[in-house]
């Protein structure tokens, strides 16, 4: 059982790569357009934390959470308006993190100690950047393998992946 479940996580990483998505390694910049003419983004995955601590007391986790899994992991993102129209987008559900299993999280405004997370909407003028972490919830023994990114709130064609660990 073990073993199809990794071919699948193989066939679920390369697909990207079969359809015409950019995977990227640790840190590259990735150029993503968006559906309107003139929406591209430079987006560059900067960092990973694994796992993340809540940022307060009104964000549980854990064992005593029925309602989460029982680790949050922070990707830190940098995002440059390379595009020629205003970009105007929520990065949260635009990313999404894939486990050795082959599940998929999408990510969720949730503020971790690990640093700022991105506000729930982005905007961003031509030649602008911004930075903020995007959070996952995954169960405990969820092995992080993936990370994709897209605008349009994630519904938008272009797909970066990076592959996770970072170094």
């Amino acid at each position: 059982m073990r073993r199809s479940r990794r071919l699948l996580v193989a066939l679920a990483l390369l697909a990207p790569t079969l359809l015409g998505f950019a995977p990227g390694g640790s840190g590259e910049t990735i150029s993503r357009a968006g559906s309107e003419p003139g929406a591209r983004l430079d987006v560059t995955l900067t960092q990973v934390v694994d796992p993340a601590t809540p940022a307060g007391p009104d964000n549980p986790t854990g064992p005593d959470d029925p309602d989460g899994p029982d680790r949050l992991v922070a990707t830190r993102f940098r995002l440059e308006n390379t595009g020629t129209t205003v970009y105007r987008d929520s990065p949260a559900p635009a990313t999404h993190l894939l486990d050795a299993d082959g599940r998929r999280f999408t990510g969720i405004d949730l503020p971790t100690t690990a640093g700022p997370a991105f506000p729930a909407a982005v905007t961003l003028d031509p030649g602008a950047t911004a930075e903020g972490f995007v959070t996952f919830r995954i169960p405990a023994d969820a092995e992080p393998a993936a990370v994709q990114f897209a605008l349009d709130a994630g519904l938008a064609d272009d797909v970066g992946q990076w592959s996770l660990p970072l170094p």
